[in-house]
């Protein structure tokens, strides 16, 4: 009988590293593990505002610019919206339409110039031009 570490069909998907150090079969590569901190870590740090997943994945694959001057006027945007005592709007930043849970301070999903053509926003009460 076939050891289960040798097994192909029992290794995960990324694979395991053996205890040992030795190669695996089938000269699968190691799993990698991540340096330094996740895209959500360094946007929760550099913000007052956080991001939901949702609107991280649509970051991520609009290749939306989130660097530090469009964070502090997106935050400056939704504080602006807070003291008017919205409780959901769009805050535009530079062409990106960020929408926001304004009491939680959550994005909740972004949408950039070229998404933006066929979009509906729903359920916002309030717009910042930030």
């Amino acid at each position: 009988m076939t050891s289960p570490l040798h097994n192909p069909a029992l290794i995960p998907p990324g694979g395991i590293a053996p205890a040992d150090g030795a190669q695996r079969p089938g000269g699968a590569r190691p799993a990698t593990t991540r340096q330094g901190p996740s895209f959500a870590e360094v946007l929760r740090q550099a913000s007052g505002v956080s991001f939901s997943k949702h609107a991280l994945q649509r970051i991520e694959r609009r290749g939306i610019d989130v660097g530090p001057s469009v964070l502090q006027r997106l935050d400056e945007g939704v504080a602006r919206a807070a003291g008017k005592g919205a409780r959901d709007a769009v805050v535009f930043v530079d062409g990106t339409a960020f929408v926001v849970a304004v009491k939680n301070r959550t994005v909740v999903t972004a949408v950039d110039a070229e998404h933006m053509r066929e979009h509906v926003f729903t359920n916002i009460d309030s717009a910042v031009i930030a």
